[in-house]
């Protein structure tokens, strides 16, 4: 005969309703003698361990559940150990020893648990993957130039009076990126003016050129710096703004509620986004480039014998009305650019919280990389036509 006994843990119930288990029986009938309260919640299930039935004699084994009291799936996920260790040691299980409900619940059990598939990832080839690619970013650049048709209308619709436009968006949206803005623009500008006279200075004192240094900031700031770290700034600061709070729409189902009630978004939500970058990069350009300019008079006046007079007419000549249509220009296109991808990631993002910041730092990195791409098409066409 063989005896084992095998309790839970738990110290908590009382001696007689602790989940116990027996392996008696003669050398050719085992019996699994299961007594006392098995439930899972008590936490006091005991494991059957793999070499349980290393012992027991005989090819079948029954039950005797007499003596059990109250039980849930705890015995359940037992008895399917001692079912898995019984099939790989070659013994049966007598079933019908058991009561009904539970043998109901462990003949759906299998005896094994079933080996995951793994399926094999067919690889991609290099050219279907380089085309897919080259289709995806197609299809958004057309998306994003209907949504540019789209607000390019709504503003037509505005002059004329029959836009549904909210001039209070528009002028909310106006003044978080126009006059909130001043500050970061203004130190950011003033900065990059400094470091080029203090770079422009080094060199040119070489020569004793050093009032050029005027000639080099001013053309600097008002063909690409200014225009170029505005919108930069820009696109860190309104364009994350603008895809973080059109996602956070998108999630609390705003969007879905004005497409239901029939308000087109591209005229409530993305045509004030948009005008107001289109009205206030021109204005940040020249501020910028006023700074940018400031900032390279201190250094000058400072480090080089320069009078401010001297420094003000060789700034004045240096260039002309054309440069700063040409850095005005630019400056329009990138507010258009960035309140145009914004908005678009803003719509493409999905409904968690996860996906507000996703948006908002692929609006700022796409603005970045895309405001350089175009001022270096600017830079050709410039050369092209030679301005």
């Amino acid at each position: 005969m063989t005896d084992q006994t095998t309790t839970g843990p738990s110290a908590a119930q009382p001696a007689d309703r602790m989940p116990q288990w027996h392996l008696q029986g003669e050398q050719t009938a085992p019996v699994m003698v299961l007594s006392g309260s098995w439930q899972a919640r008590a936490g006091n299930i005991p494991v059957f361990p793999k070499d349980g039935l290393k012992k027991a004699p005989g090819a079948h084994l029954s039950f005797q559940t007499s003596n059990l009291q109250v039980w849930d799936t705890g015995l359940v996920a037992f008895l399917w150990d001692l079912k898995r260790v019984a099939h790989d040691a070659g013994i049966s299980l007598d079933m019908q020893t058991l009561p009904g409900p539970m043998r109901q619940l462990l003949e759906l059990l299998p005896e094994v648990p079933d080996e995951p598939v793994h399926h094999k990832t067919a690889r991609t080839p290099f050219l279907e993957t380089v085309g897919n690619h080259a289709i995806a970013s197609m299809t958004e650049v057309g998306v994003v130039s209907e949504l540019g048709a789209l607000t390019a209308k709504g503003a037509v619709l505005t002059l004329l009076g029959r836009s549904r436009m909210r001039m209070i968006d528009l002028l909310a949206n106006t003044a978080d990126a126009g006059p909130y803005a001043l500050l970061i623009v203004g130190i950011v500008n003033f900065l990059i003016g400094a470091i080029l006279a203090f770079v422009g200075a080094v060199e040119l004192q070489k020569f004793a050129a050093g009032i050029y240094v005027a000639s080099l900031v001013g053309i600097a700031m008002v063909r690409e710096m200014a225009a170029v770290m505005t919108a930069i700034i820009m696109a860190g600061r309104t364009g994350g703004a603008y895809a973080a709070r059109i996602s956070t729409m998108q999630g609390n189902e705003e969007i879905d509620a004005l497409n239901v009630f029939g308000i087109p978004t591209s005229t409530y939500l993305i045509l004030p986004a948009v005008l107001s970058l289109i009205i206030t990069m021109p204005f940040l350009y020249l501020y910028g480039c006023l700074i940018g300019m400031l900032g390279g008079f201190v250094v000058a006046i400072s480090m080089l014998d320069i009078t401010a007079a001297g420094y003000f007419h060789q700034t004045v000549t240096a260039f002309g009305i054309g440069q700063f249509v040409f850095g005005f220009t630019k400056s329009l296109v990138f507010g258009a650019f960035i309140g145009l991808t914004s908005c678009r990631i803003g719509l493409k993002a999905g409904r968690s919280a996860a996906d507000v910041g996703i948006a908002a730092t692929r609006a700022v990195v796409v603005g970045i990389v895309g405001v350089i791409a175009i001022d270096a098409i600017f830079a050709v066409i410039a050369d092209v036509l030679g301005i």
